[in-house]
């Protein structure tokens, strides 16, 4: 028997993921950007996993340097915040000049505001998925900075900040 196949993009959007800020290095220069897929892939080592599309400079930086931080964003992280790093390109904008940040223990920046938890990782692998890469990085830092805020998820972005996805987010779902 033969079904004529569903297929409801919108239902990607059911898939539960959070806002971070992941951040790379390429020399003495620095970027970051908005992503929205970050997750934990193992415990023993800490292992986490990171897709960035290709053609974006953080993309570039941690090809090449091998290193990535991944910021826990909280719920009242400001609009304009999640603008700079998500709509405005690392090519033409310097995120980190007005933003507070440290150095990780690889040189990798760390963005903290709005930041409730972070990691620092080593690039162990990295695999093709087409428009994006996934980056999985062994953790060699993490912290918590702040336990009394609750972690921007995608769908608060979407359902309350009103926020939408850009054409390079891999959860970018074209307007019908």
């Amino acid at each position: 028997m033969d079904k004529e196949q569903v297929m409801d993009l919108n239902a990607l959007r059911k898939i539960t993921y959070g806002m971070f800020v992941v951040a790379s290095k390429k020399g003495d220069k620095i970027n970051g950007q908005i992503a929205n897929t970050v997750f934990q892939v193992s415990a023993e080592p800490p292992l986490i996993a990171i897709s960035i599309n290709k053609l974006n400079l953080t993309h570039e930086y941690i090809s090449e340097s091998k290193v990535f931080s991944a910021a826990v964003l909280s719920e009242d992280t400001q609009m304009t915040y999640i603008g700079l790093f998500g709509f405005k390109s690392g090519r033409d904008t310097d995120k980190f000049k007005a933003s507070k940040y440290k150095t990780g223990v690889t040189g990798v920046p760390i963005a903290l505001d709005f930041t409730i938890a972070y990691f620092e990782c080593e690039v162990i692998g990295s695999y093709d998925a087409g428009t994006h890469t996934i980056f999985v990085g062994k953790a060699v830092g993490s912290e918590i900075l702040d336990d009394t805020k609750e972690p921007m998820t995608y769908a608060y972005y979407h359902e309350v900040k009103k926020g939408f996805s850009p054409k390079t987010a891999p959860t970018y779902i074209p307007k019908t």
